[in-house]
C-alpha cells in the first residue's frame, strides 16, 4: 500500500472555540465521509475528571462536524498498569477505523510517560501513515516533541527547567522538532510574565539553552495553529494571531494564513516505506484494519451488471471481441466501468 501521511494540526489553545472549529473544518474537508474521529484522555489520565475533559471535546466535534457524518470516539488510555491502559488492544480498537486522532489538554511529561512505546502511541503513527489526521492542541503539543517543556513542574512545582524527552513524532520525518503552545499567553497581566505556555521568557530562554544543536522550535500562540502536509510539502498557518519558528538563535514569524514550505521546520526525510519505524505486528494490525474498512465500503455490484459480466466473459473466452466490447459499453452505461486484468475482469463505479 502506498503511503498517504495525513495532515498534521498543531494549536496553541482553544480546541473548542471557533479558531478550533475552523481548523477541524479545514481538516475535516479532507477526509472521507462518514468521518471517524478518536479523541484520546491520555494527556488528562491523571485527573479524576478525565471522562469529561475528553467528553467535551468528543461533544464538540460532534456539532462541528455533524455536516461530515462524523462519528466520534472517546478512547479513556488513561494510565498503563489499569483497566485503561494505553496498551489495551481493545480499548484502542477504534483508532484503527480513525480518519482523525485528537489529544489536548493534560500534563505533557505524563503523556510522555503513558504513551513513549505504547501500543496506542504506534497505532497513531500507523494510521498517519495510512492517511488519517492527527491534531494536537495545548499539552498534547509539547508532549509530541523531540523536547518537552515540564510546564507543570516548573511553573506550578518550581523545580528546575530541565529538557526531557518527548515522543518525537517528528522524528520519523528526519525533524529534530519540539513545539510551545500558549505562547503569547498574558494571564499573569502586568504582574507576571506568563508567555511562552506560562514559564515566561526568562525560564523559556533557560529551556533554550538546554536543546542539542540542530533543534527547531515552533511557538504557537494561543486560537492559532499550523497544519503541516508533509505530501504537499507545505505549512498553512490557521487562526487569529501567528506562529514563531526559532532555529539556530533566529526567529521568524508566521501570520494567520501564511503558507511557508515544510523546509522551514528543518531538513524533512520522509519515510522510504509506509511501514518504516512502525512495528511489524502493528502495522499488519493496522493494514488489515485498513483493507477490511475498504472492503466493508465498497459498493456492491447490480446483479445487471453481474449478469454482463458473465456473458462478457464467454465472449471473452469464445473470442468474439466484438460483443465483449459492445458488452464493456452495456456495463458503463449502467455506471460501472470494467478492467480486464491478470486475474480476471474487475469492475467498479465510474467516477
Amino acid at each position: 500500500m502506498h503511503t498517504t501521511f495525513g495532515v498534521i494540526a498543531l494549536l496553541g489553545s482553544g480546541e473548542t472555540s471557533l479558531a478550533g472549529s475552523r481548523m477541524f473544518e479545514i481538516v475535516a474537508r479532507r477526509l472521507p465521509r462518514p468521518l471517524r474521529a478518536a479523541v484520546l484522555e491520555t494527556p488528562a489520565g491523571f485527573e479524576l475528571n478525565s471522562a469529561q475533559v475528553a467528553g467535551r471535546v468528543a461533544e464538540f466535534l460532534r456539532l462541528r462536524l455533524q455536516n461530515y457524518e462524523a462519528r466520534v470516539d472517546v478512547i479513556p488510555a488513561r494510565k498503563r498498569g489499569t483497566p485503561f491502559s494505553p496498551d489495551d488492544p481493545d480499548l484502542l480498537r477504534p483508532l484503527l477505523q480513525a480518519d482523525l486522532i485528537f489529544m489536548g489538554p493534560g500534563s505533557p511529561t505524563y503523556t510522555v510517560r503513558q504513551l513513549r512505546g505504547s501500543l496506542a502511541w504506534d497505532l497513531i503513527r500507523a494510521r498517519h501513515r495510512l492517511g488519517a489526521a492527527l491534531v494536537f492542541a495545548s499539552a498534547a503539543t509539547i508532549a509530541i516533541g523531540a523536547r518537552v517543556l515540564p510546564v507543570y513542574e516548573i511553573y506550578k512545582v518550581g523545580e528546575d527547567v530541565t529538557c526531557p524527552l518527548g515522543l518525537d513524532l517528528f522524528a520519523d520525518f528526519g525533524l529534530a522538532l519540539s513545539c510551545i503552545p500558549h505562547w503569547n499567553n498574558t494571564d499573569g497581566g502586568a504582574d507576571v510574565d506568563t508567555s511562552r505556555c506560562f514559564v515566561g521568557i526568562e525560564r523559556f530562554a533557560e529551556w533554550l539553552r538546554l536543546l542539542p544543536p540542530g533543534h527547531t522550535v515552533l511557538g504557537l500562540d494561543e486560537h492559532t495553529g499550523v497544519i503541516i502536509e508533509f505530501a504537499a510539502g507545505i505549512c498553512t498557518v490557521s487562526g487569529v494571531s501567528s506562529v514563531s519558528l526559532i532555529r539556530e538563535r533566529e526567529t521568524h514569524i508566521f501570520p494567520s494564513s501564511a503558507v511557508f514550505p515544510v523546509e522551514e521546520l528543518g531538513s524533512v526525510r520522509c519515510p522510504a516505506t509506509a511501514e518504516e519505524g512502525i512495528p511489524p505486528d502493528v502495522w499488519q494490525m493496522s493494514l488489515e484494519a485498513e483493507q477490511a474498512r475498504h472492503r466493508a465500503t465498497e459498493p456492491e455490484i447490480p446483479a445487471e451488471v453481474l449478469r454482463l459480466l458473465e456473458e462478457r466473459q464467454a465472449a471473452r473466452q469464445a473470442r468474439d471481441w466484438a460483443r465483449s466490447d459492445w458488452l464493456r459499453e452495456q456495463i458503463r452505461a449502467l455506471g460501472w466501468q470494467v478492467q480486464d486484468t491478470k486475474q480476471g475482469q474487475k469492475v467498479s463505479p465510474l467516477p
